[in-house]
């Protein structure tokens, strides 16, 4: 298993291919050149963990050759950001862990998840400089459900219905000075809604590569249901971190960094162009990388506790506290 020391030095790469580039490799690293043969982006793979491709690109037995010898996962992704495939680094073969999962029915550790994202949208508005009274009452409700959601009489179905009702509050809280309509997954009603998309997608290859890294079956869920080619285990642990890619929205809009003019409207929906991509995606996975440590510590101490059949209260808590 990674230490968190190893951890450190590993690296999230992200890069665009445009026509005529290559991915290559020399001495253990991978370079992507240009089509006049230039370096564009060059990293050690003693250092990659998480390597995002996101435009045309042919797969080479190279590439596949040192995504194993080295231990990194391969995001390949289209030229408007939708996943085309995922080639996982996975702990092949835990065993106890499956079956570990595969018995528990409990709801006791995805409360404590839950809570755990509610703090963190309480603690991410109260970082907002202008609050209104509002805002105030707003933070004071998700306080009181990250305490009512942790009540073991619940159901899942009553977990993910405060869970809901926190979420709605939360957003209208945050982003009430950009004309918030409500959250549309892929929609792509407003540019918030698509940053968005680009955000919770570069989170959830971030959280099931860790998972896979474990060897965690990652469609086995404690609060999402088992569902066909749903990596339910992912959408269940990415909760507490989703903060992230909200205050990074957020913050840009208010530095002004958001231009309408970088998205094209088509049919009432909001399409961030490929060539503007590299922009946002820079601003949300900076956050991440700031990150990047205290994400490892806690999925390494979620592992320790699943594995140790730990109880709800040992599991890990991901802090995000006001001002950051």
């Amino acid at each position: 298993m990674m230490s968190t020391k190893d951890f450190e030095c590993k690296q999230i790469a992200f890069v665009f291919t445009e026509k005529g580039e290559k991915i290559s490799f020399k001495n253990d690293n991978l370079i992507v050149s240009d089509a006049d043969g230039n370096t564009k982006h060059q990293s050690t793979c003693y250092r990659l963990f998480l390597l995002f491709v996101c435009g045309d690109f042919c797969l080479t037995t190279g590439l596949l050759d040192r995504a194993k010898k080295f231990g990194f996962t391969i995001v390949f992704m289209t030229v408007n950001m939708r996943i085309m495939s995922i080639l996982p680094a996975k702990a092949e073969g835990n065993v106890l862990l499956r079956k570990k999962q595969y018995e528990y029915g409990g709801t006791e550790i995805a409360a404590h998840v839950i809570a755990n994202k509610i703090h963190n949208q309480a603690m991410t508005l109260k970082s907002k400089r202008k609050k209104t009274d509002k805002d105030k009452e707003t933070i004071a409700s998700l306080f009181q459900y990250e305490r009512d959601v942790e009540n073991p009489d619940l159901s899942r179905q009553e977990i993910m219905g405060i869970e809901g009702i926190s979420a709605k509050l939360y957003f209208q809280s945050m982003f009430a000075d950009y004309d918030w309509k409500s959250r549309q997954p892929r929609v792509k009603s407003d540019m918030i809604n698509t940053l968005m998309d680009i955000g919770y997608t570069i989170l959830f290859n971030i959280i099931n590569a860790l998972l896979e890294m474990y060897g965690f079956d990652v469609y086995v869920g404690i609060l999402h249901t088992q569902f066909f080619h749903r990596k339910s285990l992912v959408c269940d642990l990415e909760e507490p971190f989703r903060p992230i890619v909200d205050a990074a929205i957020l913050k840009s809009l208010n530095l002004g960094q958001v231009s309408e003019k970088d998205f094209w409207k088509n049919q009432n929906q909001f399409i961030l162009p490929w060539k503007n991509s590299k922009k946002y995606v820079g601003i949300i996975l900076d956050e991440f990388i700031k990150r990047k440590n205290e994400i490892f510590i806690f999925f390494q101490s979620y592992y320790r506790a699943f594995v140790r059949g730990k109880s709800a209260k040992d599991f890990p808590i991901f802090k995000i506290e006001a001002g950051e």
